[in-house]
């Protein structure tokens, strides 16, 4: 007799044939066949960005070869960061203004109504389910039979015996209740507000995350996870299916806004992330290889990390918070909350220790652009459909070596009417600090200053002829340098 477990039917039953008469009849019955693994050619993709140990990359599918928080239409996906912004979380009114609350983490932000009605999802195709009644027959006969047997072996033991009888307990509790600030009731509560975004164009379809920011329709996510779609839809978590339309987008802060035709959404609230310190509760929502409403945790790993990501034309420069919650393709454009359920940071990219987007995964090391970057850029964009940033006017020097960054020592290194002349910095001074935060990348001086809005004050240390002095400059808007080299 064959001892092979996989052998064919026919294998099988020549097997049984040849068995002595004592053989259970089990012994040649083929076991149930194994579900077909996915395809790992999937034409879909996913989004996430990664970061080498040698760069920072935006998570997403395979499409472009980059590794992005974000995942492939089956299983796959890209990542990025921000900066600071006034005192105190913002409020959305009914008339979609905004207003300041108290600072930090207590509950103010866009504020919404009920979540909008959705449709319940439709029933699954039955075909398919041959001998389903077959199965429910034998399954009924099996029950009488144990019943009869029930009832007599009841009779006979009471009928020989006095032992009382025992029951198996049930419990009676209908639900549950986390306690308040639990991962649990963090999760019951910003889910509903938390979407997963489906992105097709002619080069093929992704699939990334995203939240509400307005109870009028309006979400946030990541510009790489819609960046050349045609065709956008939003699947909430009760599983409705709504198109979209891409309000505005930038690649400067790999943000971007959609709106959906639905009223009376609940927004997540915008915590102060200049409030947040190393060492803060995490809780990371969204889309990750395409697993909807998937929740994960972890801590505030590092803050101001100089994140450069992305794959538009330009990069995107983020002053990134890190954290150790797991974050993988799918998950670009979701929501990083801290214990009060309120955003910290828009999840961006990941690093991974494979330049090979098939291979992207986490590895304790993601990074989301800060909220307040992300709550000011969404505000632009709403209001203008497109986004600036805050600049100085300086060229940096790539190939310097020492302390600080250095200005380009050459004319055009401090560009003329800007911010950082007229205050100023020369051709060859090196900067070693801002706002008294040591710099020793020219990544760090760029996000540091991208993480700030126009016409906010900077102080830079600078080093000129071995000595150091500190000078104020006002920053500009990226709008200007335009208008002036136009």
């Amino acid at each position: 007799m064959s001892d092979n477990p996989f052998a064919s039917p026919n294998e099988r039953r020549r097997d049984a044939e040849d068995a002595p008469q004592g053989t259970p009849a089990s012994a040649a019955t083929p076991p149930a066949s194994a579900a077909s693994a996915p395809s790992a050619a999937d034409p879909q993709q996913q989004d996430t960005e990664v970061i080498d140990p040698s760069q920072v990359r935006a998570p997403q599918a395979p499409v472009s070869g980059a590794a992005y928080a974000q995942p492939p239409a089956t299983v796959q996906q890209p990542v990025y960061a921000q900066p600071p912004a006034p005192h105190g979380a913002m409020a959305a009114q009914p008339d979609g203004t905004f207003s300041t609350a108290e600072p930090a983490y207590d509950g103010a932000g866009y504020h919404g109504g009920a979540p909008a009605p959705h449709q319940a999802p439709t029933k699954k195709d039955k075909r398919g389910r041959v001998g389903a009644g077959a199965v429910a027959g034998i399954t009924a006969g099996a029950l009488v039979l144990g019943l009869g047997g029930g009832v007599l072996g009841a009779w006979a033991f009471d009928e020989f015996t006095e032992a009382p009888q025992a029951s198996i307990a049930t419990s009676t509790v209908e639900a549950v209740d986390r306690p308040e600030g639990s991962v649990a009731a963090v999760a019951a509560e910003a889910m509903p507000s938390a979407v997963s975004i489906e992105a097709s164009s002619q080069l093929g379809s992704s699939t990334g995350s995203g939240f509400v920011i307005r109870e009028d329709g309006y979400i946030l996510t990541n510009n790489h996870v819609v960046e050349g779609a045609q065709d956008i839809t939003v699947v909430f978590s009760d599983g409705s299916e709504h198109p979209a339309e891409l309000i505005g987008a930038t690649g400067d802060y790999d943000l971007a806004v959609l709106h959906v035709e639905l009223s009376g959404l609940t927004p997540l609230v915008f915590a102060d992330s200049d409030q947040v310190v190393v060492g803060d509760e995490t809780i990371a929502v969204g889309s990750p290889l395409g697993l909807e409403a998937t929740v994960t945790t972890g801590i505030v790993s590092s803050l101001h990390r100089p994140v450069r990501a992305g794959e538009s034309s330009e990069p995107a420069f983020i002053d990134a918070i890190q954290t150790d919650a797991a974050i993988n393709p799918g998950n670009s454009g979701g929501p990083l909350l801290n214990a009060n359920g309120e955003v910290i940071g828009v999840n961006s990219a990941i690093a991974t220790l494979s330049t090979s987007t098939d291979t992207t995964g986490s590895i304790g090391l993601g990074f989301a652009i800060t909220s307040n970057q992300a709550k000011r850029t969404a505000e632009e964009l709403i209001e203008t459909g497109t986004a600036t940033y805050p600049i100085i006017g300086v060229l940096l020097d790539d190939t310097y070596t020492g302390e600080g960054v250095k200005v380009l020592d050459d004319p055009s290194g401090v560009t003329d009417g800007m911010p950082a002349g007229e205050a100023g910095i020369e051709p060859g001074d090196v900067i070693t600090a801002i706002d008294g935060r040591p710099i020793t990348q020219v990544d760090e001086l760029i996000v540091s200053i991208r993480a700030m809005a126009p016409g906010d004050e900077v102080t830079l240390t600078v080093l000129r002829d071995n000595q150091e002095q500190d000078i104020t400059v006002t920053l500009a808007s990226s709008a200007t340098l335009e208008a002036q080299q136009g």
